[in-house]
C-alpha cells in the first residue's frame, strides 16, 4: 500500500508542484488550504507525513507543529520563505523532521520525503537496544528512559538509533547528516545542532541528560545513560 502524504499551502500552484512530484514518485496526496483544516485532516487521515507551510491562514504552520506534537510523532516537513532562518530553526526546535525554502526543486522534495519515510519501510533489527537506563525499540518508534515514553521524531529517531547501535563510536557529523539523510542531500549545521538539541533535551526531561556526548572537533558519540538528569 502507498504511502499517503498531507499537503498543507494555502498556495495551489505550490500545491499541484508538491502534488505532481509526489504522485510520481508513488505516494498518495491529501490536501488542506489552511492550518485549521490542515490539522482537522491530519486527525482525520493521519497521514505517513506532512508537508507544512509555515505562512497558513487561520492558524500558521507553527502553531499547527506544536498542536500536533502534543498528540502525535507523524513527520512534518517544513516549506519556509528563502530568507526566514529564524522560523526553519524554531520550526525544527517545536519537532519538524525536515524544511525547504521556497523556491525548491521537486526532486529535492520528493528526495527529502524519501529520507524521513526510509524509517517506516527499513528492515529493522526487532530487538531493542539498551544503553544505560535508554530503550530503544526502532521497529515500534519507542523510546523509553527507566520505562517512560520518550516522544522523539523521526529524525530524533533515527539520531538516536545510530548513536546507539554503535554507542562506543565517536561519529564525524557528516555521517550523522549521511545516515539520517542520505547522501547528496545539503543539511545545514544549524539543522543538526537542532535535532541534536532537541534529543538530548528530551532524554534529559525524562531523566537521562548524559545521553549524548560532543566531542569538541570530533564528534558526536552516546554517553554513559546512567540517568543523570540534566540541569
Amino acid at each position: 500500500m502507498s504511502q499517503t502524504i498531507l499537503i498543507v499551502d494555502d498556495d495551489g500552484d505550490i500545491r499541484d508542484v508538491v502534488r505532481i512530484a509526489l504522485s510520481q514518485a508513488g505516494y498518495q496526496t491529501e490536501e488542506a488550504a489552511d492550518g485549521r483544516v490542515g490539522l482537522d485532516a491530519i486527525a482525520r487521515l493521519k497521514p505517513d507525513l506532512v508537508v507544512l507551510d509555515i505562512g497558513l491562514p487561520e492558524m500558521d504552520g507553527l502553531e499547527v507543529c506544536r498542536t500536533v506534537r502534543v498528540t502525535s510523532d507523524v513527520p512534518i516537513l517544513f516549506l519556509t520563505a528563502q530568507g526566514d532562518e529564524i522560523d526553519r530553526i524554531v520550526g525544527l526546535e517545536m519537532g519538524a523532521d525536515d524544511y525547504l525554502a521556497k523556491p525548491f526543486s521537486p526532486r529535492e522534495l520528493v528526495a527529502r520525503v524519501k529520507a524521513i519515510l526510509r524509517r517506516g519501510g527499513a528492515v529493522v533489527d526487532d530487538q531493542p537496544l539498551r544503553h544505560g537506563v535508554l530503550e530503544v525499540d526502532p521497529s515500534r518508534h519507542l523510546c523509553r528512559v527507566r520505562g517512560d515514553v520518550v516522544t522523539l521524531t523521526a529524525r530524533e529517531m533515527d539520531l538516536l538509533v545510530k548513536l546507539m547501535t554503535r554507542p562506543d563510536q565517536v561519529h564525524a557529523r557528516p555521517a550523522l547528516v549521511d545516515a539520517i539523510y542520505g547522501t547528496n542531500v545539503h543539511v545545514s549545521d544549524r539543522t543538526m545542532d537542532s535535532h541534536l538539541r532537541n534529543l538530548r533535551a528530551k532524554l534529559g526531561a525524562a531523566g537521562c541528560g548524559d545521553a549524548v556526548e560532543t566531542m569538541h572537533g570530533i564528534g558526536i558519540r552516546m554517553g554513559s545513560c546512567l540517568g543523570v538528569k540534566s540541569a
